[in-house]
C-alpha cells in the first residue's frame, strides 16, 4: 500500500517535470539574456513553500556564479526591500499567482528599477499581469489525493531553477576552477586550490651523505616525516633521501657490527622524487601514486623548501575520489 502511494507520487511529480520540460520557449532565453546583460544581482522571493524554494535556488545560483540574494516578501515590506536596486531582475515565485504579501510587494519593486519575473503556477494571475516576464509553472495536479499540499508544483519550481541556474553557469563559462573558488571548503575546492605551500612547513630535515647511521636514526625521528634529506656535505645539494623503510631493509639485511659503519651515502636513494612548492597539492598525491612514495622533497625552484607526505594529504582532505 505504501510502496503504491509512493509510486503514485513519483509519477505525478516525474509528468509534472515532462510538461515543464515542454512549456519552457523564447522567454527562458529572454530571461537568461536578461540576467547576463543587466549585470547585477538576481534577487528572489516568495511565501511560504515558495520562500523555500526561493532560498535553495538563491543558494545554487550564487555556487554556478551568478550573483543572488534572497528576500523575504513580508520582512521586505519592513526594510528588507532596500537590497533591491536598478536593474536587478526579480524572481518572484507563487503557486497562485495571487499572494497577498507578494502582490503588495510589487509596485515597490518597480519603483525601485527592478526587473520583475513571474515564475507562477497561474499564467493570468495578477502577478504574472504585473510582471515583465512570465514563466509558465502550472501544473496539473498536486501529488497529493486532496490536491492541496505543494508537492508537484515545488518540485517544479525547484527543477526551473536548477535549469537556470545550469544555463546561466554555461553561458558564463564557469567551470570547475570557478566553482572550487566558491566551494573552497569542498573536496573538489581544495584539489584545485589547495597548493604544496599551503600543507607543508618550511622546513626540510637534512643530513650529510656523511652522516653516521645513528644521525640518520635521530634526523628521521625529529623530523616526523617518516623521512630525511641527503645533501652533499656543506651544502643543499640533494644527493639523495633515506626513508623509514631503507632503515628496516639495511637492518634485515646487515649484521649488528656493520649498521654503525653505514653513513648516509650507503642507504641513500639517489634522485628522490620532488614536487614545486607552487604546484598543487593533488598533484603531490598523484606523484606519489606513480611513484609508489610516501614523502616528496619540495623546491623552490632549484632550493630545497620542505616535505610533503602522505598523510598530510590525507589530513587535508585531499584524495582521489
Amino acid at each position: 500500500m505504501h510502496l503504491s502511494t509512493a509510486r503514485w507520487v513519483l509519477e505525478i511529480e516525474a509528468q509534472a517535470l515532462h510538461r515543464l520540460m515542454q512549456s519552457l520557449d523564447e522567454r527562458f532565453d529572454r530571461l537568461v539574456e536578461e540576467i547576463l546583460t543587466r549585470g547585477r544581482k538576481v534577487v528572489l522571493t516568495g511565501v511560504g513553500k515558495s520562500a523555500h524554494i526561493a532560498a535553495k535556488i538563491t543558494a545554487t545560483l550564487n555556487s554556478t556564479g551568478t550573483p543572488a540574494v534572497w528576500l523575504h516578501a513580508t520582512e521586505a515590506q519592513h526594510g528588507d526591500v532596500g537590497i533591491v536596486q536598478p536593474d536587478d531582475v526579480v524572481l518572484i515565485f507563487s503557486r497562485s499567482g495571487e499572494t497577498g504579501e507578494v502582490r503588495s510587494l510589487l509596485p515597490v519593486l518597480r519603483e525601485r528599477g527592478a526587473w520583475l519575473v513571474a515564475c507562477v503556477g497561474n499564467p493570468t494571475s495578477s502577478i504574472a499581469r504585473s510582471a515583465d516576464l512570465v514563466i509558465d509553472l502550472s501544473i496539473e495536479r498536486e501529488a497529493c489525493p486532496h490536491n492541496l499540499t505543494p508537492t508537484a508544483s515545488t518540485t517544479v519550481a525547484l527543477a526551473f531553477g536548477d535549469a537556470l541556474a545550469i544555463a546561466l553557469m554555461q553561458a558564463r563559462r564557469f567551470g570547475p576552477e570557478q566553482f572550487a573558488a566558491t566551494h573552497p571548503a569542498g573536496a573538489l575546492g581544495k584539489r584545485l586550490l589547495l597548493q604544496v605551500r599551503d600543507i607543508a612547513e618550511p622546513h626540510l630535515p637534512t643530513i650529510s651523505e656523511n652522516a653516521s647511521f645513528k644521525e640518520i636514526l635521530v634526523a628521521i625521528t625529529a623530523g616526523r616525516k617518516g623521512a630525511v634529506a641527503v645533501v652533499a656535505p656543506d651544502t643543499t645539494l640533494l644527493r639523495g633521501i633515506i626513508t623509514d623503510g631503507d632503515i628496516r631493509r639495511a637492518v634485515e639485511r646487515s649484521e649488528p657490527s656493520q649498521l654503525l659503519s653505514l653513513t648516509g651515502k650507503d642507504l641513500a636513494t639517489p634522485n628522490p622524487k620532488t614536487i614545486q612548492l607552487h604546484q598543487k597539492a593533488y598533484e603531490a598525491l598523484q606523484l606519489m601514486r606513480t611513484h609508489k612514495v610516501s614523502q616528496l622533497i619540495i623546491l623552490d625552484g632549484e632550493k630545497p623548501w620542505g616535505m610533503i607526505h602522505f598523510h598530510d594529504l590525507i589530513r587535508e582532505g585531499i584524495h582521489e575520489n
